[in-house]
């Protein structure tokens, strides 16, 4: 890998200002996988495989943290659309703390036919939704081949992904609250998933 010194105003142009402490690293672009491939290789790594579908999430820094949980839970991989989608820029990167290197991300061109693609192949696909009557811990088809759906930071689940889900799911919180950060939310909902699996042991 070649190294190349250089002066910490420069270090700050290469880095847009963001804190570097005198180390930056270039990076070639994302290699995103096809939302097929992703589809096809969960099915080959395990039974019940979770796949994190994101409805617009625009914050990189969420993507990111929303991939460090779902490495952390066991998902398969992370879904986002091709346009109106935060994607796996520098922020995203670092924010993930490496866990965009262990799992793939996929990048639809249409994230409701590829919704529909992971439903043919047999996943329940399950929306966070607050508005939902159905506690995450107790929705339908968490045992099963999953797809957890994030929306946007502003306005949630568009129509025609809330349309695509089979089942909508809330995370109870305090009344004084409104909502939870979606990279939040999906925390919650990957750990009451692997909790409702068996595949983490809660005291």
């Amino acid at each position: 890998m070649p190294l190349l010194q250089a002066s910490a105003k420069e270090l700050d142009r290469l880095t847009g200002g963001t804190i570097h402490q005198g180390v930056a690293l270039h990076l070639p672009a994302y290699e995103y996988a096809h939302p097929d491939d992703l589809l096809i290789d969960s099915l080959d790594a395990r039974d019940a495989p979770v796949i994190v579908a994101l409805d617009s999430i625009q914050d990189p820094r969420n993507l990111g943290a929303i991939v460090r949980s779902a490495a952390a839970f066991g998902a398969a991989g992370v879904l986002i659309p091709e346009r109106r989608s935060a994607g796996m820029t520098a922020g995203a990167w670092k924010t993930s703390a490496g866990a965009a290197a262990r799992i793939p991300i996929a990048r639809a061109t249409n994230l409701n036919r590829a919704l529909e693609s992971f439903h043919r192949a047999g996943f329940t696909i399950v929306g966070l939704a607050g508005e939902a009557d159905t506690d995450i811990a107790q929705t339908m088809g968490l045992g099963d081949p999953i797809v957890l759906v994030v929306g946007s930071e502003d306005s949630g689940l568009s129509r025609l992904v809330r349309d695509n889900c089979d089942f909508l799911a809330r995370i109870p919180i305090a009344a004084a609250v409104e909502s939870l950060n979606a990279s939040v939310a999906a925390s919650v909902a990957l750990y009451e998933i692997a909790r409702f699996r068996g595949e983490i042991e809660a005291d």
